[in-house]
């Protein structure tokens, strides 16, 4: 199914259930935000989007520690945990969605390679999802691969209870 596809679907059950989805984007830069805000009527549905792409915008915008940044690193399950933790705080959405990664061409290490990606979802009130993935091919392959298992993640967890 493609983005778009997922897009229409997520709005669609948004909608229908009356929820309100915030985004934390790093490596997407907005892909997931502008995907879902593509979609005619998700303005009933989308609050708003973080790009928090330096680690001093993850920290400022959602509360990011420092302490977590340097002990983790910005690509982390415990840094999206925290991006995802600080968009519910800092907006009234019920559904957020985090995403940081290593989408290349450089930037990667032995323990984080290129196409690394870490990934949050978490609804008011429940505990965050988050998985980590190692997504194949170039810069835009991996960050659309991102986005696409992003708003499969929503799609799953908007129906959470």
């Amino acid at each position: 199914m493609s983005i778009d596809a997922l897009a229409h679907r997520l709005v669609h059950r948004l909608r229908e259930t009356g929820q309100l989805l915030a985004t934390a984007e790093s490596c997407t830069g907005g892909w997931v935000a502008q995907a879902v805000t593509a979609i005619p009527g998700s303005s009933n549905c989308f609050d708003r989007g973080f790009v928090t792409y330096s680690n001093r915008a993850k920290q400022e915008m959602l509360g990011v520690a420092a302490q977590t940044l340097a002990q983790h690193g910005a690509v982390s399950e415990a840094v999206v945990r925290e991006m995802a933790a600080g968009a519910l705080a800092n907006s009234p959405a019920d559904l957020v969605v985090s995403i940081s990664g290593i989408a290349g061409p450089g930037g990667g290490s032995p323990d984080k390679p290129v196409g690394t990606v870490w990934i949050a979802w978490q609804k008011r009130g429940l505990a965050a999802c988050v998985s980590g993935f190692r997504f194949a091919g170039e810069r835009e392959q991996v960050r659309q691969q991102a986005v696409d298992m992003a708003l499969r993640g929503l799609l799953d967890i908007a129906d959470a209870v």
